[in-house]
């Protein structure tokens, strides 16, 4: 009877352990690995060392235009380490509706998005991506974390992985405050 009480302790306890330390292994945003527009795996282990803006975008959003101001940002930083992240969302009143392919045209043909895009994704919610659960979690990210509150909401990344700042949909991509401190993070 001690050696089954013996086992099955042993059990819940490796079985518990898994379950913590796949929770704790989210601890830095490049633990992620995202699929990107056209299916692949991508880890964001890829750009450690990088500066990122990680933005959850819509094709049909009052915002859309960011676009723009988001392409201009990451091509004229790109080579100083600086890669902006698109990842469409269809949170909110249903504003990126299309599929990945339609998302990527829609992108590339109106935009010339160069900067990485990745698959839908929501941002919000029961069914929140757990990236976007890490970046909104005042647990794990008690400085800027929060609700998404609508499309083109953007996260700061610096080059060690840390969130060091957060701006809302209003915020534009070339907004003064934006863009010091993203060549404050540069340096």
């Amino acid at each position: 009877m001690m050696r089954f009480l013996c086992i099955g302790i042993s059990v819940c306890m490796m079985v518990f352990g898994i379950c913590i330390q796949g929770e704790a292994a989210m601890t830095n945003i490049y633990d992620f690995t995202m699929k990107d527009i056209d299916g692949k795996d991508v880890s964001l282990s890829a750009f450690k060392g990088k500066v990122l803006l990680i933005v959850n975008v819509a094709s049909k959003c009052g915002f859309t235009g960011q676009y723009a101001g988001l392409e201009k940002l990451h091509a004229t930083y790109t080579n100083q380490g600086f890669v902006v992240l698109g990842f469409p969302a269809n949170d909110f009143l249903g504003q990126e509706p299309g599929t990945e392919a339609e998302i990527k045209n829609f992108c590339t043909l109106t935009y010339g998005v160069t900067f990485p895009m990745f698959s839908k994704i929501s941002v919000k919610g029961k069914d929140i991506h757990p990236l976007y659960e890490f970046l909104t979690s005042n647990k794990t990210n008690p400085r800027f974390g929060g609700a998404i509150s609508w499309n083109f909401n953007k996260f700061l990344i610096a080059r060690d992985g840390t969130i060091v700042g957060r701006f809302g949909s209003r915020t534009k991509p070339d907004d003064k405050e934006l863009v010091e401190a993203l060549e404050m993070a540069l340096k």
